[in-house]
């Protein structure tokens, strides 16, 4: 007769009731020995040192290269290069709603790129030069679908906060565009290096936390100095930290300044902001919001053009060379004295640009229901930087505002972002002597209007609810990029966040265990009132997955406390066995085992016996190695907490029989 899996299960239950204690313990004394260092050194080498096929290969591909080189030739191309894979079966109607996408996206990346090189201090056809290249670099390498690719809000902020410490753009420009190539080389290189070398870890020292504040607080710094812009002032701060900026303002407004401007940006600025309201009421008019920045530049434009207000004090652009992307190759300052200065900030802005991009792209991936592989991506945005670098582009990454309109415009593939590309490189060839007379207000404006998407205050408010902790590193971040800097806003953030990693490694907890009711699952009986202690046992936990030279000592401690207290509060049951439970403990080194040695002595000492359970295939390796098992003894080792309950328990009734 056949039988089912649960028959096979019930059976195997049976046999486990029925097999000894000492036999389930020697399953683990006797388990094989872990990989040595050595075998773990050569694995992390050779999957280092081969980085690239491991990267650009996945386990779809690897059948095809049994069929030889040219299959392996095919599937190195497929990795490096998605589009040929997914081309193969691209359709006409795909296209289409790519095209439209990316005519729609085209729209809102032209203003917002023309704003965005002017807060990096740059010419206007330096945001239109990164919103050509770079897309099509990440069309032919990137596996987002949706992802919108161009210069972004804070990226720009970051290279102008940080470079214009270095050298003045209104001093010396032409350094300065310089440096910006550099530092953009230097942004993609170690992007394409943390994608083929496996250190997408170092982008997850900024937490989530960590971004939310420091995108609130540069979002508020942007918005503030917008105000040179909107107001028409002509001397301004260099420096990004809200008082100085705001006492910018105040010291400018003692001087002439022309209100047009003023009434020029906001009157437009009012209309960006109520076609956005109505595209997110009604779904259908998506395309008015996306519109509306595009629509706002050539009607000002127009305004300008035809009444002279240029004359007038009304601010316009002026400085606008179009054609096609210059090459750059000879403008990268690698022999400068300030190159380590540029590798610095190439090192802040990669993983700033990375982390928005991979949570912009992951975001709609979601949606979507695909998988994004993060090595890949950072390849992808390493490669299309160095090689926005070389052609007159500095940094760009993912923009969560664009990639919205993109999706929600309908895009299928990122087709759309070589469409947007090619429109930008239209509008580069035949329309820019036409932005020559666009206000200065209505860039200031388009701006402003971007911002809010950057505050998040409905998810600093989650995460005040969910951790304290972290919300003092949001809070950190945001208010060290408002009064501080940039920098020193990334640097609390981080700093804080260390701080918090250091806390709960070397100040772990210990939790006292309990049964529960008719079961044989043991629990914290703080969280699980229900849980019953054992009589004349103390069972606790260690929560923390190492025991170390930093914070042995002080589990070492804590558990001697409980026992101490334990022991006072019953004067009639004291205990007379501590069970330890290490399921938690994942390594453990010298120092750990030295605590665990001295901590037996203690309770031997005091007629104490130490039980261990559960500890993990490093740890009871270690123990072994360390003569640890020799002398608390083979039968204090358990597999489970029932099983060291389950020996003392029958220890006690038979030493109460034979009374």
């Amino acid at each position: 007769m056949d039988t089912t899996p649960a028959d096979n299960f019930t059976v195997e239950l049976q046999q486990l009731d029925t097999t000894p204690r000492a036999e389930r313990a020697k399953w683990m004394l006797n388990s094989p020995e872990p990989p040595s260092l050595w075998h773990k050194l050569t694995t992390l080498l050779r999957d280092t040192v081969s980085p690239l096929g491991n990267i650009l290969s996945s386990s779809a591909d690897r059948p095809a290269r049994s069929k030889g080189g040219t299959g392996t030739a095919v599937c190195f191309l497929q990795g490096l290069f998605p589009i040929l894979k997914w081309g193969r079966n691209y359709k006409a109607a795909q296209f289409k709603n790519d095209f439209m996408a990316g005519l729609t996206l085209a729209s809102l990346c032209i203003p917002q790129s023309i704003g965005y090189a002017n807060l990096a201090k740059l010419d206007p056809q330096y945001g239109l030069y990164t919103s050509v290249v770079p897309p099509v670099i990440y069309a032919l390498m990137g596996s987002s679908r949706e992802i919108a690719i161009g210069p972004v809000a804070v990226v720009s902020l970051l290279l102008s906060a940080m470079i214009q410490n270095i050298i003045d753009p209104s001093v010396d420009p032409t350094n300065y565009r310089r440096l910006v190539f550099t530092v953009t080389f230097f942004a993609g290189t170690f992007q394409a290096m943390f994608g083929l070398f496996r250190l997408g870890f170092l982008v997850d020292f900024l937490s989530h936390a960590a971004i939310v504040g420091f995108m609130g607080g540069a979002a508020i710094v942007i918005g503030l100095q917008q105000l040179k812009g909107l107001l028409g002032i002509n001397h301004f701060t260099t420096r990004t930290d809200v008082v100085s900026v705001l006492d910018a303002v105040v010291k400018s407004l003692h001087h002439p300044w022309n209100p047009l401007n003023f009434v020029l940006g906001c009157s437009f600025l009012i209309f960006i902001l109520i076609t956005r309201f109505i595209g997110r009421r009604k779904r259908k008019l998506f395309w008015l919001p996306a519109m509306a920045p595009l629509f706002s530049v050539i009607l000002s434009t127009l305004i300008v053009y035809l009444t002279k207000a240029d004359k007038h004090g009304i601010k316009i652009v002026k400085h606008f060379k179009g054609g096609l992307n210059p090459s750059s190759v000879h403008q990268l300052q690698f022999g400068s004295p300030h190159v380590g200065e540029a590798a610095k900030i190439g090192l802040i802005c990669a993983i700033i640009a990375l982390t928005e991009a991979i949570a912009v792209g992951r975001s709609f991936v979601s949606l979507k229901g695909y998988q994004l592989d993060g090595n890949k991506e950072m390849v992808a945005m390493g490669f299309m930087n160095i090689v926005g670098s070389l052609t007159s582009c500095y940094a760009a990454t993912g923009s969560f505002s664009r990639t919205a309109v993109n999706y929600t415009a309908g895009c299928e593939t990122v087709v759309s972002n070589i469409v947007m590309a090619i429109t930008v490189l239209v509008s580069l060839l035949f329309f820019t002597r036409l932005l020559y007379y666009t206000p200065i207000a209505i860039l200031a404006s388009i701006i402003l209007s971007a911002l809010p998407g950057l505050i998040d205050l409905n998810e600093a408010y989650n995460i005040w609810k969910v951790d304290k902790l972290d919300f003092l590193v949001c809070i950190g971040a945001f208010f060290g990029v408002l009064f501080c800097s940039v920098k020193i806003g990334l640097l609390v953030a981080v700093t804080i966040s260390f701080v918090k990693i250091i806390l709960n490694s070397v100040r772990p907890s210990t939790e006292e265990q309990g049964r529960l009711p008719a079961t044989y699952i043991f629990r914290d009986i703080t969280q699980f009132p229900m849980a019953t202690k054992i009589t004349g046992m103390l069972i606790l936990r260690v929560d923390s997955g190492t025991l170390c030279f930093a914070n042995a000592n002080f589990i070492k401690e804590r558990i001697l406390r409980r026992v101490t207290d334990e022991n006072g509060e019953n004067t009639k049951d004291r205990v007379g066995v501590l069970v330890l439970d290490m399921s938690n403990v994942m390594s453990i080194d010298t120092s750990g085992i030295l605590a665990l040695e001295e901590l037996q002595k203690k309770l031997t000492s005091q007629g104490i016996e130490l039980a261990v359970a559960n500890p993990r295939w490093s740890v009871i390796n270690k123990f072994k190695s360390a003569k640890f098992i020799d002398k608390v003894g083979a039968g204090q080792v358990f597999l489970t907490v029932d099983d060291a309950v389950d020996a003392f328990l029958h220890l006690r009734m038979t030493g109460l029989a034979s009374c």
